[in-house]
């Protein structure tokens, strides 16, 4: 069910880029000077008219009630490309937009389509407040083909992980940590404001930051709660209502 102020259902794609435009606005002014932004998104395919989307048996998770009409300009079955969209409008917002990577999935979601590759990938932007910013590079330094170190690249392959409590997708915590350890140092608070089920708090936590999280749904809320309580994680819930 929808809640009063959830991103994500809108009719128009123009309105859901103008209302995360206007959140990580929100997010940048608090956000320090030398902060930066690790933002994940999906992209989608247009409905082709279709008002809703079945379950399958690969996937009954994938079902929804409500689907949007074809954005105006795109065709039905087109790729919409919702993580450029969005990045190039928060880049004309005043965001750097300094690194595009790649989010290879070696277990994806099976889809039952015949006339494309199955998606295996999202995309996640590194954006920042100021040309200059605190990026700790050494922290996430990869393996080389000769044994050595090398700097990390631009292209991530972490396996999704299922969580009993959710029954949506929920972001595994090793996609998470190389965000928090490049980005924050030892003590840093480190902001969600898409918290879902609490994957950035737990990550951030258990490496020694603190968290903020920010979510609309009881549900999640409570979800978040019981994970992070397994691993001794308490955290103060306050209302903005």
């Amino acid at each position: 069910m929808a809640l009063r102020g959830q991103i994500g259902s809108e009719k128009n794609l123009e309105d859901y880029i103008t209302k995360l435009v206007r959140v990580f606005s929100e997010l940048r002014r608090v956000l320090k000077e030398d902060g930066t932004l690790w933002l994940n998104l999906g992209d989608s395919y247009t409905s082709g008219g279709r008002k809703r989307r079945a379950p399958n048996k690969k996937n009954p998770a994938r079902a929804m009630s409500y689907r949007a009409p074809t954005p105006k300009g795109l065709k039905p079955k087109d790729l919409i490309g919702v993580p450029w969209r969005v990045a190039f409008a928060l880049q004309q917002d005043g965001w750097y937009l300094r690194s595009e990577i790649i989010w290879h999935k070696p277990n994806p979601h099976p889809e039952s389509v015949k006339d494309r590759p199955t998606r295996a990938h999202e995309t996640i932007f590194l954006l920042t407040k100021s040309e200059k910013y605190y990026y700790d590079y050494h922290a996430i330094m990869e393996p080389a083909h000769n044994g050595e170190l090398r700097n990390k690249r631009s292209v991530w392959t972490v396996a999704t992980e299922p969580t009993k409590e959710a029954h949506f997708a929920t972001f595994p915590k090793n996609l998470v940590l190389p965000c928090i350890l490049a980005g924050s140092r030892p003590e840093d608070f480190v902001l969600d404001p898409f918290f879902g089920s609490g994957t950035t708090g737990l990550v951030a936590a258990l490496n020694g930051r603190s968290f903020i999280g920010i979510e609309l749904q009881p549900t999640y809320i409570q979800i978040a709660r019981e994970r992070l309580a397994r691993y001794g994680i308490l955290f103060r819930e306050d209302s903005l209502a």
